[in-house]
């Protein structure tokens, strides 16, 4: 059966460098299917939708799109609005109004369950009705997923800021460390694992919300590399939990900010950072400790665009059209690696996803839960992108010393 209306399209949660590739390839793909009869984009996510904020895409040149495509960040707007099903029940009625048949929502797992709950109530009302989940997460944790579209641009900028920080390090030893985003999956944490060439080069520490962080053997651990390589670089997830599953960061601050969802608010701030920068200080007795929270850098950052990760973007945009109107079918498009590196895409049941976090496997940590194995930088490394740059060290010889210690020439 051939549904004729139009199509709606929206952009939810934290923003990401590819975000708007998925976009361009939803509503190009749409504009070609004569039985959709405009392309609306949703401003701020459901909040749009709620609130009859369209924008006419169908009006939009294809030229400008493609530029649109190219840049970072949710063009149409986001939203951090988790509805309920109260809150799905009135904007299904909002679509219904506006004949729209089909709905592509850009999102991580929280806006998969926001799909599902619209389109079960398309199905109460016997409204014919396509709805489609397209990935997003700089978290990489949405399951039955590879990967998710965000992910790899983000890694990119992560691996490639450990570079430099672990040259300036290396110039300029000490301790320091960097707090990067990943509440509950350490996957954008463990990419600062990339950035190694060298056998001295940093992170020479990573710590993932997936294993139990004890502030004592974190101590050890930065002392035992400050000892073997005069300096020590420390990657750390902001969702770092203590062996009761409680955030560290509730342990060292005595007030933690909340966001909408009644989540700690982990990114912030840099109290996570001082207060482990305070505790090397005090315990290990080392001077120059310094430490930086990456934040929202981490995921608009257009320097560090990975072209896997944005053609990726683009293909599950397009694929969202074509499983929705060329398919008549619902769902969430999952990416499927099949070789090194090829990727497939398939469509799963919206329950499989929604509400639903993956994690870092066990096979990407070390025993020790303090660094990652080859196994993950293997799996990370084309994620990353073409043109990933290699830092060298001066390789030549030293000059031979011709004064003793007491500043006289050697006797020959």
């Amino acid at each position: 059966m051939e549904l004729k209306g139009k199509v709606v399209i929206a952009q939810g949660g934290g923003p990401t460098s590819v975000i708007n590739q998925s976009l361009v390839g939803a509503v190009l793909e749409s504009r070609k299917f004569p039985q959709v009869t405009r392309v609306y984009g949703a401003l701020n996510g459901v909040e749009g939708i709620m609130n009859e904020r369209f924008m006419d895409l169908t009006r939009e040149t294809t030229h400008n799109l493609e530029r649109v495509a190219a840049t970072p960040a949710s063009a149409l707007l986001s939203t951090r609005v988790k509805p309920d099903f109260s809150y799905c029940k009135e904007m299904f009625k909002v679509l219904k109004a506006h004949d729209v048949r089909y709905f592509f929502y850009i999102g991580g797992n929280d806006s998969a369950d926001t799909v599902r709950i619209v389109n079960e109530q398309a199905v109460q009302q016997d409204y014919e009705f396509r709805a489609i989940h397209i990935p997003k997460t700089i978290d990489n944790d949405l399951v039955l997923n590879d990967h998710t579209p965000g992910y790899g641009s983000a890694a990119r900028f992560v691996s490639t800021a450990f570079m430099g920080l672990n040259l300036d390090n290396r110039a300029l030893v000490g301790v320091y460390i960097a707090v990067i985003m990943g509440r509950n999956a350490g996957f954008l944490t463990a990419s600062a694992a990339l950035a190694r060439k060298y056998p001295d080069d940093g992170p020479h520490l990573i710590y993932l919300p997936e294993r139990a962080f004890d502030i004592d053997q974190f101590l050890l651990d930065v002392k035992d590399a400050y000892a073997k390589y005069g300096r020590c670089i420390v990657a750390i997830s902001e969702g770092i939990k203590d062996k009761y599953g409680k955030p560290l960061i509730t342990n060292l601050v005595d007030t933690v900010e909340k966001d909408a969802h009644g989540n700690l608010q982990l990114s912030g701030s840099g109290s996570l950072g001082d207060s482990l920068t305070a505790l090397v200080k005090e315990k290990l007795n080392i001077d120059r400790v310094r430490s930086d929270t990456l934040g929202y850098t981490q995921r608009n950052f257009i320097g560090a665009i990975s072209d896997v990760d944005s053609n990726e973007a683009r293909e599950v945009g397009e694929k969202a059209a074509h499983f929705a109107i060329w398919d008549n079918v619902d769902g969430s498009i999952v990416i499927e690696r099949t070789g090194y590196y090829s990727v497939n895409y398939k469509l799963v049941d919206l329950s499989l996803i929604a509400g639903k976090t993956r994690f870092m496997p066990d096979e990407f940590i070390t025993p020790e839960g303090n660094n990652v194995t080859d196994a993950f930088k293997y799996y990370a490394r084309p994620l990353v992108g073409s043109g990933f740059p290699q830092p060298s060290q001066l390789r030549a010889p030293m000059a031979p010393k011709i004064l003793d210690i007491h500043g006289q020439p050697f006797h020959s």
